[in-house]
């Protein structure tokens, strides 16, 4: 059962990773084209919805299908009564939002709100269809099924916002593109799937679920209004094209960290659920994801940093050069980031949710300090609080987490350390190449650093005998049929 178990997880996260990898250059691709065809202000706009619509989104799911993903056996009636609250909660927040769009337009003063919002909106009801779908393939570990599906949706969303930019609908390139990618996975989800809608409403089962899926829903709320408020005020107190940049530099730095976490996440919650009993199993499972996730991900993040400067110059152009600077430091983000949120799928696998909801005060207790001191001095001022934040809440997580998990300190350091240390010499050595690169064409240059440091990194890896190496060669091998 234990075997069956982690074949399970490694097939699962091999498939999740391979269609994010897959979706993450279809959809640096098509950021790249797009970002060439429209303003930074466009851009900006676009983040300013993003905050209605994370928030959203957060409200219509309520942590129930989180819920259902961790209860033994769902039963037809629980998940009828879930799917018929998504979707009577997402019309009516559609309705509230629809009608707030021209005072959010007037608050920003930019018209292109109130024009866009009855449209893009319309992600809350198309998301309500699908969440038992997911939620049913996430239980069943049908992830070769999801990829394939995630993978065609961004194709088709990616292929509208080119169209549409191509066309010179500006902003509603952008609109397109996530409806178009919400809409074409809803239809895949139930085409796809085997549920029917069958069972009937029970107030009572929503009640029962109820303590749990309030409490992770709470703190999704709090992360989602933390996690783009920063844009809200950068839009508000500076201009649309200044929170284009920035919003530009989040989202390029969040193509390779949101497909690695989301690709963890959706594997490792359901599998840690299921063995949250097994305390040396429960352990030792999550101090591998740890290790493997920070082997993958530091590399990644540091390697865009030491590139940057020539990454954006060749791929989106002079224009878009205001943009590395918070590249950079957004970056760092992407660092720790993966590591709080495995830590948080800790949480929520092992404890009953209360604890999640105290840090999370605690957590945006510090961030609002941190945006306080930092939004009226700059919008860079800003990204480095992010940066900062993204540490702390790494730090907590983790702590609270060892409360759920017999590890310790020392050994989470030695885990982590030869990674951290390797992934050092790896930028020194990056960075050290532009310098003495610095007379050749940019497009060489960029070459022979990319090329250069994955190099130093692997043979490092394999020189230094890191067990990440070790794990990883026994992923592929459970992966290969």
């Amino acid at each position: 059962m234990a075997e069956q178990l982690r074949d399970k997880v490694a097939t699962g996260v091999a498939w999740s990773i391979a269609e994010k990898i897959g979706s993450m250059l279809l959809q640096m691709a098509v950021s790249i084209i797009v970002a060439r065809l429209l303003v930074p202000e466009d851009f900006g706009v676009m983040a300013i919805m993003t905050f209605f619509t994370a928030l959203a989104l957060v409200v219509v799911d309520s942590g129930f299908s989180q819920t259902l993903i961790r209860k033994k056996s769902p039963t037809n009636n629980e998940y009828k009564s879930v799917f018929l609250f998504n979707t009577a909660v997402s019309w009516l927040l559609y309705a509230i939002l629809v009608a707030a769009a021209p005072a959010i337009s007037q608050f920003y003063g930019l018209e292109t709100i109130a024009k866009i919002a009855p449209v893009l909106f319309l992600l809350l009801p198309i998301n309500a269809l699908c969440v038992i779908q997911n939620t049913i393939f996430t239980r069943k570990f049908r992830f070769d099924l999801l990829s394939k599906i995630n993978f065609a949706a961004s194709l088709v969303a990616g292929t509208i916002a080119i169209g549409l930019a191509w066309a010179g609908a500006g902003v509603w390139a952008l609109v397109g593109q996530r409806l178009g990618m919400m809409t074409t996975r809803a239809l895949l989800l139930w085409l796809f799937g085997r549920w029917k809608s069958k069972g009937r409403f029970s107030a009572k089962a929503l009640a029962a679920m109820a303590p749990f899926s309030l409490r992770l829903m709470s703190t999704d709320i709090i992360a989602a209004v933390y996690n783009n408020i920063a844009q809200m005020f950068i839009g508000k107190m500076y201009n649309a094209s200044t929170l284009g940049y920035f919003n530009q530099a989040q989202k390029l730095k969040e193509l390779p960290v949101v497909s690695a976490v989301q690709s963890i996440q959706s594997v490792t919650y359901p599998a840690l659920a299921g063995i949250r009993h097994d305390e040396a199993k429960f352990a030792e499972s999550y101090r591998k994801i740890l290790m493997i996730t920070a082997f993958v991900m530091f590399p990644a993040m540091v390697g865009m940093i030491a590139v940057s400067e020539d990454m954006f110059a060749l791929l989106l152009g002079e224009r878009w050069l205001p943009t590395v600077p918070y590249f950079r430091v957004l970056s760092l983000c992407g660092v720790f980031y993966p590591l709080a949120m495995i830590a948080y799928n800790v949480l929520k696998a092992g404890s009953d949710g209360a604890i999640i909801v105290r840090l999370e005060i605690v957590k945006k207790v510090v961030m609002t300090l941190l945006l306080a001191l930092t939004i009226p001095h700059s919008a860079m001022a800003v990204a480095w609080g992010l940066a900062a934040m993204t540490a702390i809440e790494a730090g907590i997580n983790i702590a609270a987490s060892l409360r759920y998990a017999s590890l310790g300190y020392r050994t989470l350091l030695r885990t982590l350390t030869p990674v951290a240390l390797l992934t050092a010499a790896m930028y020194a050595v990056v960075v050290g190449l532009n310098h003495a690169l610095a007379d050749w064409n940019i497009g060489a240059r960029f070459a022979v650093a990319v090329c250069a440091g994955a190099a130093f990194y692997t043979l490092g890896a394999f020189v230094c005998r890191l067990e990440a190496v070790r794990e990883l060669r026994e992923v592929v091998r459970r992966f290969r049929p």
